[in-house]
């Protein structure tokens, strides 16, 4: 995939590798692509993917007056993508406007106990090949979420000061991997242990009473969502100068039908640096949230709290939109800090079937905490099987690093390459992400 990846960025280079000025584009726009892509925790991924970027007149190009984005795809680790996108700040004037449907599923999402490293991964026990081995499928369950968020945001002054508001209607179905399926025509050798002779952390938590009776099948939670945002960067998808800083409330009542009624507030700060203009900036995100009333559900605390959605998940932390590097979901808690510092260059710029193309390069560092810990403590306590489960006081920061690229048409469409390495082992070893967009 790698290899097919870099040809594809050398054979565009010598097609169209020379000075000369951007063409403007108006009207319709469209990238497609087959998204054979890759993500360490995911596997690859197969379907396709369309996005239409409408520019008008082009007087105000990079920016673009409506986006729609449609994706359909899977993962060979079970994972799968249906979703429909829109994005416009003409469709009600003075307002950007964004809707989101999708239908996310993964029959082996990752659960490594809450609080970081205060929850001990034993990673010989998913290694097929260790004498310790269990399942690989151990630390994993299965969830599906549906999604139907609206969010606007408007001005509140000409200097930059806006406005944000949404509603984001969320249903998780949750349960044990199903073996069965996956064991479907694999080798009596290749089959994976059942459920009752290798239970899972997931089993185990709920057998301990760490995960709520009320929880333990998933729920609905219906958010309601307002906070403020000042904006001053000079380019959406990648900006060279700016910033962008946001407080977000979040609220999921009871009264619309919430399995249990909670708040979160989710503080945001991304700033953008010119070295060398046009090629080279510094950018870096720091970000934090809490729940600060009532109690959210376990399924619901891996999500991350953004005013604007950029991809089909916005989950963590560890993995491809968080911690770049780190086991997905490692650090998982009330309330948690991240951020990233990355480096970017455009190394390389061309003109291809009447496009603007520019490849990047981009080095980073990633990194996170939980700040606020989850309850657990096991209604089942000091049982002989609990031990080398629980590390408690051992959550601190957790870090990674490395490297990636960019291939971007048009300055809106980005193609990201991403492979990252843990700090600690206890976070893994390393990841490799192919898929869409900058990270912030």
């Amino acid at each position: 995939m790698k290899k097919n990846l870099m040809a594809f960025v050398f054979f565009l280079s010598a097609l169209g590798l020379y000075a000369q000025e951007e063409v403007v584009k108006t009207g319709w726009n469209f990238g497609a692509l087959p998204t054979v892509t890759f993500d360490t925790d995911l596997g690859f991924q197969y379907g396709a993917l369309v996005n239409l970027f409408h520019y008008g007149d082009g007087s105000h190009y990079p920016g673009y007056e409506h986006s729609l984005y449609l994706e359909v795809s899977r993962f060979t680790k079970g994972s799968g993508i249906n979703r429909f996108y829109y994005d416009s700040d003409r469709l009600i004037e003075g307002l950007q406007t964004s809707l989101d449907i999708s239908y996310l599923s993964d029959q082996a999402y990752d659960f490594y106990g809450f609080n970081g490293f205060d929850a001990v991964v034993n990673s010989e026990w998913i290694d097929d090949e260790s004498d310790e081995y269990l399942t690989r499928m151990y630390y994993k369950y299965d969830r599906k979420m549906f999604r139907f968020k609206v969010d606007l945001l408007g001005k509140i002054s000409e200097e930059k000061l806006k406005w944000a508001a949404g509603v984001n209607l969320l249903n998780f179905k949750v349960g044990s991997v199903n073996i069965e399926k996956l064991n479907k025509g694999k080798d009596e050798a290749d089959k994976l242990p059942s459920l009752e002779e290798q239970p899972g952390l997931f089993e185990k938590y709920r057998d301990w009473g760490i995960i709520p009776e009320e929880e333990i099948d998933g729920g609905f939670v219906p958010e309601l969502k307002a906070g403020v945002v000042y904006d001053t960067r000079d380019n959406r998808p990648n900006p060279m100068k700016g910033i962008w800083t946001e407080a977000v409330l979040m609220g999921a009542p009871e009264f619309l039908g919430a399995e249990s009624g909670f708040a979160k507030l989710s503080l945001t700060h991304r700033q953008y640096f010119t070295i060398v203009p046009k090629d080279l900036s510094l950018a870096y995100r720091l970000a934090w949230q809490s729940t600060i009333a009532g109690h959210a559900p376990f399924y619901y605390q891996t999500q991350v709290i953004v005013s604007e959605l950029k991809g089909a998940l916005s989950e963590g932390l560890g993995g491809a939109k968080t911690l770049r590097g780190i086991r997905r979901n490692r650090m998982v808690g009330d309330g948690f800090f991240y951020g990233n510092l990355e480096l970017r260059w455009k190394f390389a710029r061309f003109r291809f079937i009447n496009n603007n193309f520019y490849l990047g390069l981009n080095g980073f560092t990633d990194f996170g905490q939980v700040t606020k810990k989850m309850e657990v403590e096991p209604v089942v306590a000091n049982l002989p099987q609990q031990e080398g489960y629980f590390d408690d006081g051992a959550e601190k920061m957790h870090f990674s690093y490395g490297a990636g690229l960019r291939i971007v048409m048009n300055q809106n469409f980005v193609i990201a390459v991403d492979y990252g390495l843990a700090a600690d082992e206890r976070d893994g070893d390393s990841g490799l992400y192919i898929g869409l967009n900058y990270l912030f």
